[in-house]
């Protein structure tokens, strides 16, 4: 038979993790593929793209609907099991699941109109009516692929950097710095001071190719939020420095009372948090590499001008 669509593949996979136990990507590929008894030449059809097979992508987009919306939990890298979620959905004993029985759960409709303005309470009925909207342009279906895409880049990005160590994660945020153009033809003056008694600073970088001026870095390494005390406490280094201008930047979030107490600062403070981080290093190319792209053309009215 043919690949199926990638709907048609949650409930199986469901019942694969039923089991209890870690399962990899891979593994249930393979697994299916027999069980539905999909051909050889149809496991095997590339995307149009060539990069990967059709079978692999939609199987994949299954799992991470899935895990989007807390049937399934990761645990690794291509590795996943059931979630306490998931066990209770199986004991209702299904007869299918798709977008728009997934669409019960906050989850997956937060995922999938990620961005949208209202609380959950005003705008969930209009959402359940949006999760599988074909009255929409080619142009719109293509930026909205595209949205899709950098979102769950930006989510696995995010577990990602919250998974390193805290040494690499300061490295990390003075790489990203020298992407964003801070430091120009200084750059490489641009450091990892944290240790023992550096007084909160965890970086330092010219702000321009003059260094004219230097930014103080503190990298935070937390899924938690940032307080207040803690942005008193950095601002309190930059003082200590004769510093006017610092980055905080966390994996987590910041409180209100955190953004406050930077609007307060006697010093420049610019906060990013975790969403923010992952956003900026897709931006500038830190930690991702190029997978495909496409050339979207239109007519040239002006070629056929006079004709």
């Amino acid at each position: 038979m043919p690949v199926p669509g990638y709907q048609e593949f949650m409930l199986p996979i469901l019942k694969i993790a039923g089991d209890g136990q870690e399962h990899t990507v891979a593994e249930v590929v393979e697994t299916l593929a027999q069980k539905m008894e999909i051909s050889e030449d149809d496991r095997d059809a590339l995307l149009p793209s060539g990069k990967q097979t059709r079978l692999h992508n939609r199987v994949g987009w299954a799992i991470t609907y899935l895990r989007k919306s807390l049937l399934l939990e990761k645990v690794a890298r291509g590795r996943f099991r059931i979630a306490p979620r998931g066990l209770e959905v199986l004991k209702q004993n299904p007869a299918n699941i798709d977008d728009a029985f997934l669409s019960q759960f906050e989850e997956f409709l937060a995922f999938k109109v990620k961005g949208a303005k209202g609380s959950w309470e005003t705008r969930k009925s209009d959402d359940r009516g949006s999760i599988d909207n074909s009255d929409i342009t080619p142009d719109e279906r293509l930026d909205e692929a595209y949205k899709e895409l950098r979102e769950t880049l930006a989510d696995d990005l995010l577990e990602r950097v919250r998974s390193c160590s805290h040494k690499f994660f300061e490295h990390l945020v003075v790489d990203l710095l020298k992407a964003m153009g801070y430091g120009g033809t200084e750059a490489a003056r641009a450091q990892v001071v944290g240790r023992s008694g550096d007084g909160g600073i965890d970086g330092v970088i010219p702000e321009d190719r003059l260094g004219l001026d230097m930014v103080y870095v503190q990298a935070k390494q937390w899924e938690n939020s940032v307080g207040p005390d803690e942005i008193r406490k950095f601002v309190g280094s930059l003082g200590e420095q004769k510093a006017h201008k610092g980055v905080f930047i966390t994996s987590g979030s910041f409180t209100s009372g955190a953004r406050q107490a930077a609007e307060r600062a006697n010093a420049k403070v610019v906060l990013i948090d975790g969403e923010q981080l992952a956003e900026l290093m897709i931006d500038h190319g830190v930690g991702v590499a190029d997978h495909k792209s496409y050339i979207v053309k239109k007519l040239d009215s002006d070629y056929f001008e006079g004709v």
